[in-house]
């Protein structure tokens, strides 16, 4: 028996466990991980969602007491301070968003050892769909920040726990965000190979990034969903406030500065935001929370949303020239123009400068 029908065989004496064996089952389509979803269609009752996380088909999380080293020989998830996919950071995360009032999936069952779940159905009115569809965006946007402000608020807790679980909210720190901008000056050549960084040119990049990293991790001090956009939040509109947002993909959540899931939100990868949209929801963000010193914040969220574009410029070139997804090249024109947005901001000269050096208009495509 090959992999794939060991593990068909590992997911079908799952569902039976719980009750599910006669269940139709109908894929969805994946995303940019290794994860894989079905809707289940029971005979009796609402519609369920089955996650499949094969594990070890990642390298480890991140251990709380690992050092710099001990991370980077680990690899890639624990330097970035991802969860690997693991089942058991979902039904935590999820577990604490509930509590919080806002609406992650129920979790109905789960194995964390074998990587298997099964969640409530949302739906399928994700906020991109609606809006591609001629839903008028306002109304979503601003819930979506009411769950951003619900969020922020909300006191980061050291751990998130469920029965039998209990899974830590790490920082965001300077490891993590060097990572984090790093991938770019590795894998944009790849992708463009008429661009060549000299030493020279990767120095003076650590060097602009060094303080922009400091802010962002001395300002960890949220929790932060980490992939808070538009292809991950479902519209429940027959909920109220913050919960009329559905929340999806928040395994990866850290402690992290509050400009971070803002940036997620409003430099959105996969759909435009227009500067009016992003000045109408920054602004909402500050009505609601008015204690916030605007400019400071302001200027945190161009630095660090100029590191979150760069990273996920980044990413994206890995996904095309490493893992032959080309279709996510189509996403970067629309990054650059949010990056060129950031770098308007006269406290990001140094970094406009280095990209104008390094990186021509020609192959910011």
């Amino acid at each position: 028996m090959g992999l794939s029908s060991d593990r068909e065989a590992i997911k079908a004496a799952f569902l039976d466990r719980h009750g599910w064996g006669d269940a139709a089952r109908v894929p969805l389509s994946g995303d940019a991980s290794t994860r894989a979803y079905e809707r289940l269609h029971p005979a009796t009752g609402p519609s369920l969602i089955f996650m499949d996380q094969p594990p070890n088909a990642e390298t480890a999380p991140c251990h709380p007491e690992a050092t710099p080293d001990d991370r980077a020989k680990a690899g890639y998830n624990a330097l970035a301070r991802l969860a690997a996919g693991r089942v058991d950071a979902f039904v935590a995360v999820a577990e604490w968003l509930k509590a919080q009032g806002l609406s992650a999936p129920a979790i109905l069952a789960h194995d964390a050892a074998q990587g298997l779940a099964v969640l409530e159905d949302l739906g399928d009115d994700l906020f991109a769909v609606l809006i591609e569809g001629g839903l008028d965006e306002a109304p979503l946007y601003d819930a979506a920040i009411e769950g951003l402000v619900r969020l922020h608020e909300a006191p980061a807790p050291e751990a998130l726990t469920a029965p039998g679980i209990e899974w830590p909210l790490l920082d965001y720190d300077e490891v993590a965000l060097k990572t984090a901008g790093d991938i770019l000056p590795e894998w944009l050549p790849r992708l463009k190979p008429e661009l060549n960084f000299s030493d020279a040119a990767i120095a003076e990049w650590d060097a602009i990034w060094a303080p922009i990293r400091a802010r962002g991790a001395a300002g960890a001090s949220v929790f932060c969903h980490r992939d808070y956009h538009a292809e991950n939040l479902i519209w429940l509109p027959d909920r109220q406030g913050a919960a009329r947002v559905g929340l999806l993909d928040f395994q990866d959540a850290v402690r992290a500065h509050p400009a971070w899931d803002m940036s997620m939100l409003l430099h959105d990868a996969r759909r435009d935001v227009s500067p009016q949209r992003e000045k109408a929801a920054l602004d909402y963000y500050f009505k609601l929370r008015p204690e916030l010193d605007q400019a400071r914040f302001l200027a945190d969220y161009h630095a660090l949303g100029a590191l979150n574009i760069v990273r996920i410029l980044g990413i994206f070139a890995r996904l095309v020239t490493r893992d032959g997804k080309p279709r996510y090249a189509a996403f970067m024109p629309r990054l650059w123009r949010y990056l060129d947005t950031c770098l308007a901001d006269p406290a990001l000269a140094d970094l406009k400068v280095w990209f104008d050096a390094n990186v021509p208009a020609s192959s910011r495509t």
